[in-house]
Parts: C-alpha cells; structure tokens; sequence
C-alpha cells in the first residue's frame, strides 16, 4: 500500500532558508532528531541571510550543515555503494544568471557541495564525474580524507541490510537539499546525498543533475529533491516544480503535482521543496518520512 502523499507550505517574508533532510522511512522514534538536524542546518543558512550573504551561500552553508551531520545520507556519514565505499553526488544552482556546478561519483571528500559550488564560481564546466571531479578539487584546494574518514557504523549496517535483502530503516533518506531567497530576491537550491545503499560501482542519480535534482531561476522559483533518483532524472522534476510556479502555481502545489506525477506516471516515490520569488515555499513527500525545516526573520518550522 503507497503512502499518502502528505504538503505543506508556508511564507518566508523577505528572505528564508528551507531544507530537507531526505525522503524515506526513518523509524518513528528517531525522526524528531533529523528534524532537529534539518532546523539546525537552516538556521546555519539563516545566518548567512541576516549577514548579508547571498541565498547561493546560504544554500551552500545549509548543506554543508547536514554534510557534516551523521544522521544524513550526505557527506560524512553517507550511504555504501556494492563495494562498501562512499561516493558523493552534489549539485548547486542560483536563479539570477542561471549558473550552477556540479560533481558525481566522487570519493575521498567530505563536503561535495563546497567542491560543486567551486564548480560553478569555476564557470567553464557544469558537471564533474568521478576522477576528473577529485582531480578538480585538488587543484581548488580541497583536501581529500580516507573512507575511514566518511563511513559511519550506521552506514555499515544499512549495507548489510540492503545485502540481505532488507530495507534499512533508520536511515535518513536519499538526499539533503536546501532551497533560499534572500533580501535581494535573488533563489538558490543544493542537493547532496550519498546515493542509494547498495547501488553499483558508477551508479550516478538526480542529485547532481540540473533539472532533475535540483533547479534554481529568480523567475520562477527554486527547487530540491529527495527520492528515487532513477524517477526524478526521467520527468525532470525539479524543473518541473519549477515550471508550475512559473505559470502561478503556489510553491506548496507546485512540489505537490511533481510528486503525484512521479508516482502516477511511473510509479516512483520521493519529495521536493521550493520557494517562489514571492517568499512563498512548499514541501511534499510521497514516502513515510522526509524531515526538513523552515527558517525565515520572523520565525522558524520543523517536521517530518
């Protein structure tokens, strides 16, 4: 039996940060702690807003936050491969003049979405994969660790229950995200995630792909997914969630109609999270947990 698909939505004012913290099935009693971690990224993000930062550095900030934050399916902490290795994909996008960076299938690093925002500060290439994208963040300055460095024993038992067959609940979901507008109207997202548990050796999803994954434009709005990569690569949908509040739709109905067309069209689950130029943002899930929270000048929100 599917899931209820389950929005929300709510209005920033100003400038705001939201975040997700994945979409899956976290086992009831540890889900306020990954809404914590999301409100604990956000409020990471928020800060860079109310110094003056750009949305495209609280967006970074926010994800870097979650990175670092074991409980994530992200930088530190994130998902095995068949191998028993980690391997990174992140991408970053901001609305005003469309730029945006990316890496996949990287390995020995921890903060990927610092290395795909170096990418789009770079300006000559999107995407970067595998070797090439570890070869890029060396010569920008970025010092690689070991896997003992990144590798969780929580990890390690997801990767055994996926090798026999088992779902690993408790884990945090597919993905991190963060989406902001900042006191220039200008829109941000970021996603980063460790991928699936279990998956191939060169198994590469939506998270670092631009439109699938993730989707900024100051027109219309910016968006982050969470979820089956293989589904949201084929429908596009964080352009997609992006399109709809292009044509007036609300940010919360926008995420919405994305998610109910991944799971009618092809059957595949996930969740996203936007906000429009207005302030407005919205979240939606068709899994039985994403955790994520809401950070704005006057106020803040969590859930999962």
């Amino acid at each position: 039996m599917s899931e209820p698909i389950v929005s929300q939505g709510g209005f920033l004012g100003r400038f705001g940060v939201v975040v997700h913290g994945g979409a899956g099935n976290v086992k009831p009693e540890r889900r306020a702690k990954h809404a914590e971690g999301c409100l604990r990224a956000a409020r990471a993000g928020l800060e860079v807003l109310r110094q003056g930062g750009s949305a495209l550095d609280a967006v970074e900030r926010a994800a870097r936050a979650l990175e670092d934050d074991t409980l994530f399916n992200a930088g530190t902490g994130a998902c095995l491969d068949e191998e028993g290795r980690v391997a990174h994909d992140a991408s970053i996008m901001e609305g005003h003049g469309l730029a945006a960076g990316a890496v996949c299938d990287l390995r020995g690093f921890a903060n990927p979405i610092s290395i795909a925002r170096a990418a789009l500060d770079d300006g000559r290439h999107v995407l970067y994969a595998s070797e090439g994208a570890a070869r890029f963040a060396r010569a920008r300055g970025f010092v690689p660790v070991g896997d003992e460095a990144l590798v969780t024993e929580a990890a390690r038992e997801a990767l055994a229950a996926a090798r026999e067959g088992a779902a690993p609940m408790g884990w945090a979901g597919n993905t991190i995200g963060a989406v902001a507008l900042d006191g220039h109207r200008l829109l941000a997202a970021a996603t980063s995630t460790g991928g699936m548990v279990n998956k191939r050796v060169g198994r590469v999803g939506d998270s670092p792909i631009i439109g699938a994954g993730t989707y900024a434009d100051d027109e219309a709005g910016a968006v982050s997914t969470t979820g089956h990569g293989e589904g949201m690569i084929r429908l596009c949908i964080a352009r997609t969630a992006v399109e709809h509040m292009r044509g007036g739709v609300a940010a919360e109905e926008a995420v919405r109609r994305s998610i109910e067309h991944l799971r009618a069209r092809i059957g595949s689950t996930g969740g996203a999270i936007a906000i429009d130029p207005r302030g407005n943002y919205g979240l939606s899930r068709s899994t039985a947990s994403m955790s994520w929270a809401a950070t704005w000048a006057e106020g803040e929100a969590s859930g999962f």
